[in-house]
């Protein structure tokens, strides 16, 4: 398939993920007010207090996590600022502006982050708020043509809204993962409401509190897989040279150094897994279920059949 319908596609299937996510949060959510709370029952709760709780929770890490999200990933990362006396940090911010003007979009915020693993994330709320981070290790393994693949894949983020996108996958991560365990203790602590409810329902609640936190991690890795193919075509676009960026995945494949500031809460952000974990390089029914980047093998094959006019 082109370039076009790839794009297309994968922005179809980002959107029926998140609305079966948002729909699965807003199930179980529901299912454990009815059954540890007793809403819907004459002698319970007469709102949904566990479902609103969470999504006020949820909100609160939300708001943080748009209006802050990108400082606090880079700070984490231990980031700083380019230093234009350096001349691959002249090099860098003249890649990423001149990649902005190719995506139409401002230039984001430059930062170098200190470590010898070769990767690069993208971050921000939207394209006036985003910044790119590339570390040491990748300026100084990659050439200026690899280089220019890697800020285009990272703006090609940015240009799509990924940034954006997988903030709000993070957060109704994190939603799921509170019920289940407010679910554990409401199931516990409230017996005599529990028996009040139907059986069904409080089957339903049990698996789904032993679910949770497993499905909304393979939702969340699955999004995230697909946003890279996504910007993988939109980079090679935006440069005209699959190749590039074909070579630069190929050398990031190559280092068997995990990038040391990195957690699972970044990883999802980065070109490649910078944890290193061995699922991520492993295609098959566990890497494509686990995995948080596909394969770069097969990124690669896409992106060589692209620049040879191929079907993928």
């Amino acid at each position: 398939m082109d370039l076009y319908v790839r794009q297309a596609q994968n922005r179809r299937r980002t959107l029926a993920f998140l609305l079966v996510f948002i729909a699965a949060f807003g199930v179980f959510g529901f299912s454990l007010d009815v059954v540890a709370y007793g809403f819907l029952d004459a002698r319970g709760e007469p709102l949904p207090l566990l479902t609103i709780w969470a999504a006020a929770v949820a909100t609160g890490l939300a708001l943080t996590s748009y209006f802050a999200g990108s400082k606090l990933v880079m700070a984490s990362l231990l980031a700083r600022p380019l230093d234009q006396t350096l001349p691959e940090d002249r090099q860098l911010f003249n890649i990423v502006t001149e990649m902005a003007v190719a995506a139409g979009v401002p230039r984001p915020q430059i930062y170098v982050i200190p470590d010898p693993a070769p990767n690069a994330l993208a971050t921000g709320r939207d394209p006036a708020h985003a910044a790119i981070g590339v570390t040491q290790g990748a300026l100084d393994l990659l050439d200026r043509e690899e280089t220019q693949g890697v800020v285009a894949h990272e703006m090609a983020h940015i240009a799509n809204r990924d940034t954006l996108v997988m903030t709000v996958v993070g957060i109704l991560v994190g939603g799921l993962v509170m019920l289940a365990d407010w679910a554990r203790r409401a199931l516990t602590i409230t017996g005599d409401r529990r028996r009040r409810g139907s059986v069904l329902l409080v089957v339903l609640v049990v698996v789904l509190t032993l679910v949770a936190p497993l499905l909304s991690r393979l939702i969340a890795m699955a999004i995230s897989r697909q946003r890279e193919y996504l910007a993988d075509a939109t980079g090679a676009e935006l440069t005209r040279n699959p190749i590039g960026l074909a070579r630069a995945l190929e050398k990031i494949g190559a280092a068997t150094t995990p990038l040391r500031t990195a957690t699972r809460g970044t990883a999802h952000l980065f070109i490649s897994d910078p944890l290193q974990r061995r699922v991520s390089n492993n295609p098959g029914r566990w890497g494509d279920l686990l995995a948080s980047h596909p394969p770069l093998s097969r990124r690669i094959a896409i992106l060589r059949a692209l620049a040879h006019g191929g079907t993928v």
